[in-house]
């Protein structure tokens, strides 16, 4: 990583603390890497970040070297993404393209040393700017619309609302 000033979100702040944490415990080779990250960062609010940062759960479109493109959502972990569609933060990937800005390239080092020149090509996807259009176009931050509230003493097709059974009907544990 490279004189870049990284931008994060309040929420990608904590996951990397969490997980610098984590990994300080077992003297990950990540560590120094995550600290520098944290270092160089500087930290916005999770509703004021721009849409061409790579946050978590970004669909970024990236290239490293010379190589083709590639199209990832950066996340958490690796567990709820099909196979080849994530990216997590815990690799030197993931972590070298959380905070920096479409047509920025970083200096990936690897824990061993090596490292490889990464451009981030653009930002295809962005919750927090999702979440911004959504609201400014008026959309309800959920899908669901209650379609019927009926009244407590209302009950669908003309039933009465009683219990079938009662006592002395309970027909023991080998009816279960």
């Amino acid at each position: 990583m490279n004189g870049i000033i990284y931008r994060l979100t309040t929420k990608d702040l904590a996951v990397l603390e969490t997980m610098l944490m984590r990994r300080r415990a077992f003297a990950d080779a990540l560590v120094p890497i995550i600290e520098r990250k944290l270092a160089e960062s500087s930290v916005v609010p999770v509703g004021t970040v721009e849409p061409d940062i790579a946050t978590l759960n970004s669909r970024v479109i990236f290239r490293v070297g010379d190589g083709q493109a590639e199209t990832r959502t950066l996340m958490w972990g690796d567990t709820s993404a099909p196979v080849g569609s994530g990216l997590p933060v815990g690799t030197w990937r993931g972590l070298c393209l959380l905070g920096i800005r479409a047509g920025q390239s970083v200096l990936a080092e690897r824990p061993d040393g090596s490292g490889q020149r990464i451009l981030l090509e653009d930002v295809a996807y962005q919750p927090e700017a999702a979440r911004r259009a959504a609201r400014a176009a008026g959309q309800r931050r959920h899908g669901l619309r209650l379609v019927y509230s009926a009244a407590a003493d209302h009950w669908p097709l003309g039933e009465a609302g009683k219990i079938r059974q009662t006592e002395g009907d309970d027909p023991g544990p080998s009816a279960a």
